[in-house]
């Protein structure tokens, strides 16, 4: 399909997938398909929604993305407390569905992972909720939104949760399976990069849209240290180059006291065989996870890309993992961008791994899948890197497959060369992603939108 099309198809998709509530619009529907029954694909889903919100906001239309930052606050109360428990104020929604038009005094209902599969909570959502304020506030200069009590309060209780002392002795944030994009069991429990990236833009954030008072001095003082110290750990310990393998790779196992080296207690024997000869000199990119005895070597593309968007890596990390993009195209790539994840885990691992998950098979899904949604990243990533021709190379290869196959979800195969098997068709941030990209390479001194500022 040419450019043009596709683009015009893109919108087409979008703005038939605005839900509407009282006659406002609040949200996108996760897919506009009738071919297939999943019905929690009506409703708007937070993270689902984040591309879609920024294609509005680069096109100057702001108002759903304000009535949809206002509704989450409001949906917040919807949630259920198990006894025993006290209600977590700062955590917000997965998704909420719309009533019809006719029941126009039913409220939204919200998903706090109640509905979902694992009926796990939602860790990212809040995250996107901030960072998707942000956006708003620089695209509309609108500070007077993040600045009103309700506001304020929200990302006050967001934070008092988040940064609740535990039993972690790391500046990283510990999930469980299934808390966010990756929502299923995939072995991401723990310290998985892409939390840790968004938790890094929310804490400058923070920064940014706290009022800097006296309430607020504590707060932002946590904030600010939680920052740093997560920054310095993820750039040292998640880190992974050709000369940080070798070192891996002799590693004394077992140390103890102040000055061991391998903190974490990881054994040479769990680097696994495909990544002998996988990195180039000049090349590098973040691990999966890390946790006690845990190093995860898979690849996940989203955390990377972020981390090079918000500014958790270094530039010189940014340009090594925009390096391995272009030495590994056909694996990270394929025929449609993006693998989510790689290498896909097989076998035996793949059963105990994923509970033998019919939907995670190997090289499906978020077990080794292409997923078009991505390309917003990966285009925004690459311009800031100065890889502009990384960029249009990934566009066009999305521009030249994804319209045409009508929007799926996601692709299956080691090269993306099949529509996923119980992919969606009219997948709305497939579009939106795709928007996004294009205005990106058109206006890249938009990219700041996107972006997190260091503190």
């Amino acid at each position: 399909m040419d450019p043009k099309t596709a683009l015009e198809s893109a919108y087409q998709l979008l703005n038939d997938s605005v839900l509407c509530y009282k006659g406002n619009p609040v949200g996108t529907a996760a897919a506009v398909d009738s071919t297939v029954a999943a019905e929690n694909y009506e409703e708007c889903f937070v993270r689902d929604f984040v591309p879609s919100a920024l294609v509005f906001l680069m096109d100057g239309k702001p108002e759903i993305v304000r009535n949809f930052l206002c509704l989450i606050l409001e949906l917040r109360n919807q949630q259920s407390v198990m006894a025993g428990h006290e209600r977590a104020l700062g955590l917000m929604p997965a998704s909420f569905k719309v009533p019809c038009e006719v029941d126009v005094d039913v409220k939204p209902s919200a998903d706090f992972g109640d509905r979902a599969i694992g009926r796990v909570a939602p860790v990212d959502s809040a995250m996107w909720w901030m960072l998707l304020l942000r956006s708003y506030v620089l695209s509309t200069g609108d500070l007077e939104l993040a600045h009103s009590e309700i506001f304020q309060e929200g990302m006050h209780q967001t934070l008092g949760l988040y940064l609740i002392e535990s039993f972690e002795a790391s500046p990283a944030m510990l999930v469980p399976d299934a808390s966010f994009m990756i929502d299923r069991r995939m072995g991401v429990y723990g310290h998985p990069l892409e939390i840790q990236a968004l938790f890094y833009g929310m804490l400058a954030t923070a920064q940014e849209l706290l009022i800097h008072n006296e309430k607020n001095e504590h707060l932002l003082s946590l904030c600010k240290k939680r920052q740093q110290t997560l920054r310095s750990y993820v750039r040292i310990y998640f880190w992974l180059d050709t000369e940080r393998l070798n070192e891996i790779h002799r590693y004394k196992s077992e140390e103890f006291g102040v000055d061991a080296v391998n903190l974490l207690n990881i054994f040479p024997e769990s680097i696994p065989d495909w990544i002998d000869g996988w990195l180039a000199p000049e090349t590098g990119y973040m691990l999966g996870n890390l946790g006690p005895g845990r190093m995860d070597f898979r690849f996940f593309s989203f955390g990377n890309l972020l981390s090079i968007l918000f500014g958790l890596t270094t530039e010189q990390q940014s340009a090594q993992i925009m390096n391995l993009f272009e030495h590994r195209w056909d694996e990270l790539f394929g025929l449609v961008p993006l693998k989510i994840c790689y290498p896909a885990v097989t076998g035996d691992k793949w059963a105990y791994t994923t509970g033998s998950d019919p939907k995670n098979v190997p090289w499906s899904y978020h077990n080794g899948g292409n997923w078009p949604c991505l390309i917003w990243a990966f285009v925004g990533a690459a311009i800031k890197t100065g890889r502009v021709d990384l960029a249009r190379k990934a566009l066009n290869l999305a521009m030249e497959k994804v319209p045409d196959d009508n929007w799926p979800e996601y692709y299956d195969g080691k090269r993306g060369s099949l529509v996923g098997r119980r992919s969606n068709y009219g997948q709305v941030w497939s579009a939106a992603g795709l928007i996004i990209a294009n205005h990106l390479l058109d206006n890249p001194d938009s990219l700041p939108v996107f972006e997190s500022i260091n503190f």
